[in-house]
């Protein structure tokens, strides 16, 4: 077996690279977790979870993901502050360039999420982070008494526009079909709130303000009827794009039509040796079940094929 550093890169600390870590740690593989943020990715961005199982009350993201990373490190494991700049995986020995360093390991874990995909409106980019946000946990405070409006129609943009209830005295939520996708649950909660006004067949054409977000453009795709909100806020919700900026132009590992890495039911890439489990999996269903699921089978996988190098 050749010499490496590692045994295991994971890339990413999200709940899949977490758990993925936690599974390693056990198997007492040389195993480091690189994570250019913060531990918990998307999760510490969601303000209560009540699908997880094990907290019939509900618990946050923030404490989830606290929780995760604590049991990670009482098997020994650090989570190392660093963002992976490449990645050749040509050979039999993975090399991970990171900002300063280098990393050889004989198999890799790839656990970098996804990130929210934006409109491509006029404006969008000029206030993003000055009245348009993808995160409600982090902006929806700044909202109190405000009018808002968000746009989606899956289950983060309606669990999380009503959320911006608890702030906002009023919340659009837009959606350019004429039914959401999200579930019946959270879609009647949504209906329930007489601060949310739902605008369906609809969809976001421009945002205006001077320094700060004032008012976003809509048309009606059945009338053709285009309107103005004066809104304080707009939170965009349409979906995600998965974080694979590292792999650049590499024809492997294989992706499909949206970009999401392919595997097979143990996690396999088209890669030898590499792995990719949660949101930055072509995967039929995105949720921390399924992220910690793909993890667990990931990291048997790659105890598996180093032990049989």
């Amino acid at each position: 077996m050749a010499d490496t550093d590692y045994d295991l890169v994971i890339m990413g600390s999200g709940p899949a690279g977490l758990t993925a870590g936690l599974y390693a740690a056990r198997a007492r593989m040389k195993v480091a977790i690189y994570e250019k943020s913060l531990p918990g990715g998307q999760v510490l961005t969601t303000d209560w979870i009540e699908n997880y199982p094990g907290f019939p009350e509900g618990i946050s993201g923030t404490e989830l993901t606290q929780r995760m990373t604590d049991q990670v490190r009482h098997f020994g494991l650090d989570i190392q502050s660093d963002e992976v700049l490449s990645a050749d995986l040509s050979g039999g020995v993975k090399e991970i360039q990171l900002s300063e360093k280098t990393v050889r390991t004989h198999s890799l874990i790839i656990a970098t999420g996804a990130s929210p995909r934006k409109l491509g409106i006029p404006g969008e980019d000029r206030f993003f982070g000055k009245g348009i946000s993808s995160c409600a946990t982090c902006d929806g405070p700044f909202c109190r008494d405000k009018v808002v409006a968000a746009v989606g129609g899956g289950d983060t943009a309606v669990q999380e526009s009503v959320y911006l209830t608890r702030f906002a005295k009023k919340v659009y939520l837009i959606h350019r079909r004429d039914e959401f996708r999200a579930e019946k649950i959270l879609q009647e909660r949504a209906m329930a709130s007489d601060k949310i006004e739902i605008l369906l067949d609809t969809v976001v054409t421009g945002v205006n303000g001077l320094t700060h977000l004032e008012s976003i453009h809509t048309r009606n795709l059945k009338s053709g009827e285009n309107a103005k909100l004066a809104v304080d806020a707009f939170f965009v919700w349409i979906g995600i794009l998965p974080n694979t900026e590292f792999l650049g132009d590499a024809a492997e590992p294989e992706r499909d039509e949206y970009g999401f890495i392919r595997t097979n039911e143990r996690m396999e890439t088209s890669v030898p040796g590499v792995f990719a489990v949660g949101d930055v999996r072509s995967t039929p269903l995105r949720q921390i079940t399924t992220a910690v699921g793909d993890a667990a089978i990931a990291a048997a996988s790659a105890e598996h094929y180093v032990v049989n190098l």
